[in-house]
């Protein structure tokens, strides 16, 4: 509107300086003579028209002295105010901004009128700044173009809008199906924003995961019961087949060590169970202190295998000539890497061996690779392996237990402010990292 307003004036004073310039032309003949005619009066009021304004301006022609002589329109003057102001005569700018006694603000455009080189008189034109300024029929077009920005403005906004909230909409349903626990769900992947794209693939990701964790929920909770029910059964029939006489002598001495054996190991499943629900409710007492990781691995490495019955392997302790002190629970710590051993010694085969090293990492962590050189963790398994109740298939044959070692170990690492991560795996071994927080005596 400023711009516009501007424009309009600038356009409108030039066309009052050509009025004016053209008058002072036609006003004088050739005698010198200043002659006010229908004639002029009828080009002034054709030229007028072309300005467009609400309110004709006035044509002052006067003579050098600024002593006026004629009024297009004509009007009333009184006696004393025939005369032009001599700072408007005397200015050196052919369009002036005048201030009125009354507060307006009016434009006078002044051309001399010459002949033979001598100043015989002038033209003024006076107008207020207000109908220069007006712009009604810009005023118009602006409204219209405003009106069709708005309207195009809301299409676009409402086809946008649609174009966004349908995914979004979709999404927001199959969260209700899922919360009724409906997992079947389809989602269109033909969005083009990228992050309506990475919601509906996000979406879609955790669909599938939630779909087969519930699976996998229905398949470990049948081997759990499985392997809950077996000792039990075994310990059932080994019992009656003792109470009923069956077996005798050393035999019966042999049922009942089995049976005994088989309590041990229902006795460690449940404890299991107990420990996992504990450490899973918060229910769980870690103490955390301060302490040399060097003697302490290399107690724990010590100790394990020396209660390991068979002794076909080889353990190597890899350790840093500088003493590494960080924070841990080492009744928890030992938990951790005793559970690590068992797992390697379990994936061994001929010629097998077991390292354990100890080292700083470069962010400033203390690391505890347990690695083996056994026949490692299927590529479609490792994802899992922190998975409650998950057991590979090689294990469902070979090992019988309840799928909790490897995730119990990772909530005991994470209550001490560290983890415990599959570093990697392949046919060649496997390595698992435990972190701990490092202390400024490692330093």
């Amino acid at each position: 509107m400023w711009w516009m307003q501007q424009t309009a004036l600038e356009y409108r004073l030039n066309l009052l300086k050509y009025l004016a310039d053209e008058t002072s032309d036609r006003a004088i003949k050739e005698n010198g003579q200043i002659v006010i005619g229908p004639i002029l009066s009828g080009i002034i009021n054709e030229r007028e028209k072309i300005l467009h304004l609400n309110k004709e301006p006035i044509i002052y022609i006067t003579d050098p002295d600024g002593q006026i002589i004629f009024t297009n329109p004509q009007i009333y003057i009184k006696e004393g105010e025939d005369r032009i102001q001599k700072s408007i005569l005397q200015g050196k700018d052919s369009i002036q901004k005048v201030d009125l006694n009354d507060g307006n603000q009016v434009y006078v455009v002044k051309s001399p009128i010459d002949y033979s080189e001598e100043r015989i008189g002038w033209v003024f034109i006076v107008q207020d700044e207000n109908s220069l300024m007006e712009i009604n029929q810009d005023h118009g077009l602006l409204a219209i173009m405003l009106f069709g920005l708005g309207i195009l403005g809301w299409a676009v906004i409402y086809v946008l809008s649609r174009k966004i909230s349908k995914p979004i909409q979709d999404v927001a349903e199959a969260a209700v199906q899922i919360r009724k626990g409906n997992y079947d769900i389809h989602l269109h992947e033909d969005a083009r924003e990228e992050e309506i794209y990475e919601l509906v693939q996000s979406f879609k990701e955790m669909t599938n995961r939630l779909t087969q964790l519930e699976k996998q929920r229905a398949e470990l909770f049948a081997g759990v019961t499985h392997d809950l029910k077996t000792p039990v059964t075994s310990i059932s029939g080994l019992v009656q087949a003792v109470k009923d006489d069956v077996v005798t002598g050393e035999e019966r001495k042999e049922f009942l060590d089995i049976s005994l054996k088989e309590i041990r190991r229902l006795q460690t499943m449940i404890e299991d169970l107990l420990d996992f629900n504990a450490i899973s409710a918060g229910a769980f007492t870690i103490k955390v202190k301060q302490m040399n990781l060097n003697e302490v691995v290399e107690e724990i490495a010590y100790q394990w295998k020396a209660t390991q019955e068979e002794q076909n392997f080889e353990l190597d302790v890899k350790l840093p000539e500088k003493l590494i002190f960080g924070m841990a629970d080492s009744l928890r710590l030992q938990g951790i890497i005793i559970n690590l051993l068992n797992n390697a010694k379990q994936a061994l085969l001929d010629d097998g061996k077991i390292e354990i090293s100890l080292y700083i990492s470069g962010e400033n962590k203390i690391n505890i690779d347990v690695k083996d050189n056994g026949r490692g963790i299927p590529l479609n398994e490792q994802d899992n392996v922190f998975e409650p109740f998950y057991r590979g298939e090689k294990k469902k044959l070979e090992v019988r237990g309840l799928g909790l070692g490897l995730p119990f170990s990772k909530m005991l690492a994470k209550a001490q402010k560290g983890d415990l991560v599959l570093k990697e795996s392949s046919e060649n071994g496997t390595i698992f990292t435990i972190s701990l927080m490092q202390t400024p005596d490692s330093n």
